[in-house]
């Protein structure tokens, strides 16, 4: 009975879709609410934070995701077609979702492996932004930055200055920025940014002295943070070592141990 169930849902839904009654690009279209509501809040800034510009569309890849998912599960389906059960629906389901999910896990494996060096990436490029916003505007300052900027941050500059060019003069460009490269004290270093570009000529030094000291504290945290991640490697390296050095001296002990005793 289930199998005849399971049939016809699929033929009817095939029907409709051939009909024009479901709309399949908006069920599975790069802009799909419906597949949207699975994406992770985090996920195009993972990445982009891994390939750069080496990919062109994140909805893309997240829709290839979508579809690795949904094959595994229907193949599943298909090759236990004839002893399907609700167990092996279920277990077709979890599989497929696995499937779906391996990506972004691990896209999260990779950024906490290089967690500080991501973190590190805009203190470095807000000092090289720095000196040229003594020279430019904030908006011409960031548009300048652009071909020295960390791989990363590229595609969210250009959209950021594409918004401002646009027309945009709210703070709204800057914090999707912040949005979508949530690194250490991103958010409050784009309204520094944001104040900067409002403030009057007479004023800008000040505002520069400012945000410069905020630079140089950011700095200062991602040192920090580089020099205690190198230290809690060489720590576990040594308390490997240890473990080692010392379970293999437990070992030669026990089989000199067990050589006496034999003789």
């Amino acid at each position: 009975m289930m199998i005849e169930m399971l049939i016809i849902a699929i033929i009817v839904i095939y029907i409709f879709i051939v009909n024009g009654k479901i709309d399949k690009d908006g069920l599975f279209g790069k802009n799909s609410k419906l597949c949207n509501l699975l994406k992770e809040k985090d996920y195009d800034f993972l990445l982009i934070a891994k390939y750069g510009d080496r990919v062109y569309d994140p909805n893309e890849v997240y829709m290839k995701r979508i579809k690795n998912g949904v094959i595994v599960a229907a193949a599943l389906l298909f090759l236990f077609l004839t002893e399907v059960n609700y167990l092996g629906i279920l277990g077709a389901l979890v599989l497929g979702f696995f499937v779906y999910k391996s990506q972004y896990l691990s896209l999260k494996s990779w950024y906490k492996a290089h967690l500080n060096y991501i973190d590190s990436l805009l203190p470095y490029y807000l000092k090289s932004l720095e000196v040229l916003v003594h020279h430019y505007t904030v908006p011409v300052a960031l548009a300048k930055s652009i071909d020295d900027a960390p791989e990363v941050f590229k595609p969210g500059l250009k959209r950021l200055i594409s918004k401002i060019e646009a027309g945009d003069s709210s703070i709204d460009p800057y914090m999707d920025f912040a949005k979508e490269y949530p690194v250490r004290d991103s958010m409050r270093m784009m309204r520094l940014l944001y104040r900067l570009g409002l403030g009057e000529q007479e004023k800008k030094h000040e505002q520069l002295v400012s945000f410069s000291k905020s630079v140089s504290s950011l700095q200062a945290k991602a040192r920090e943070q580089k020099y205690k991640a190198r230290l809690n490697k060489m720590e576990n390296k040594t308390m490997i070592m240890m473990v080692v050095t010392g379970g293999g001296s437990l070992i030669l002990l026990l089989i000199s141990i067990f050589m006496l005793i034999s003789m």
